[in-house]
């Protein structure tokens, strides 16, 4: 079995729990793929290195990763393009979508035996549209179209399915993935939601109205949004918190469910509301 280890190497504990996932994957006889960068991290292991993010999850079998979060949510991408089933070791403060800590990294052993469960995770398939061109994003937790430097409150035009449903005046709008649900759209006010659920969830940002709540779509929804702005100003799509788009006067931006989706692996049995009240615990401290 060939196993991907996707390591955050800007943080030591990351660096040295990668070690030991190595080391587990090497002595169940399976063969531990890295990329490249982190040659110089693991000297004396034998490893297969690989150019790219991309290179190495072609050649995989699984993946895991060793950080936060965002070391998963980054991954996850490149897992659902591929169908590689992901599990994250959680080095990181919360953890929500990492299923096992640094004291935990002997469980693994489960995934190598094909001793785990699978949860489908929704991603969104986000098009940003420039007169005649498109491109489309992939994202895991969100898509937030938001003022940016605009430093005025903007107006935001939605449309399901083709037909304007609704004008906002606010910072911006958040559509958000199930999986999501628990991040920049929980801060937002919106609602947690279980994250097998088929759906896609909208959140106002900053609303200048007592009465904008968020919304829930169903998940064969296509929305579209535009923005009424001054043609020489942009506003900024954040997509997973990562990747930045401007988006001008003229633009429309359209999210629907992706076709693709994420295999997100699990060693344990666990509640998801209960696992929520405590990572949620954890964050207050």
């Amino acid at each position: 079995m060939k196993v991907a280890v996707v390591v955050n190497l800007s943080k030591e504990k990351a660096i040295a729990s990668a070690v030991d996932v190595a080391k587990l994957i090497l002595e169940h006889n399976a063969e531990a793929l890295m990329l490249s960068e982190c040659k110089p991290f693991f000297k004396g292991i034998r490893i297969s290195y690989y150019d790219t993010i991309e290179l190495l999850f072609k050649n995989c079998e699984a993946a895991i990763t060793v950080g936060g979060d965002g070391t998963i949510i980054h991954s996850a991408k490149y897992a659902a393009r591929f169908d590689i089933p992901l599990i994250g070791v959680n080095v990181g403060r919360l953890g929500f979508a990492a299923d096992v800590e640094p004291d935990e990294i002997s469980k693994l052993a489960g995934l190598l035996a094909g001793d785990y469960s699978v949860s489908k995770r929704a991603l969104l398939d986000v098009e940003v549209v420039k007169g005649e061109s498109s491109r489309h994003y992939l994202a895991v937790n969100d898509a937030v179209l938001a003022r940016g430097q605009f430093s005025k409150i903007i107006d935001l035009h939605l449309s399901l399915n083709e037909e304007e449903i609704s004008k906002y005046r606010a910072d911006g709008l958040l559509f958000s993935t199930p999986t999501g649900s628990t991040a920049y759209s929980l801060s937002a006010g919106g609602p947690i939601i279980a994250p097998e659920m088929d759906c896609i969830l909208m959140t106002p940002v900053c609303p200048h109205s007592l009465f904008s709540r968020s919304v829930l779509f169903s998940g064969d929804s296509v929305l579209s949004v535009e923005v009424k702005i001054p043609s020489e100003c942009c506003c900024i799509l954040t997509i997973d918190g990562e990747k930045n788009v401007d988006i001008l006067a003229e633009d429309r931006v359209i999210i629907k469910k992706s076709e693709l989706s994420l295999q997100l692996a699990s060693l344990h049995r666990r509640n998801f509301y209960k696992l929520l009240n405590e990572k949620l615990k954890e964050r207050e401290t």
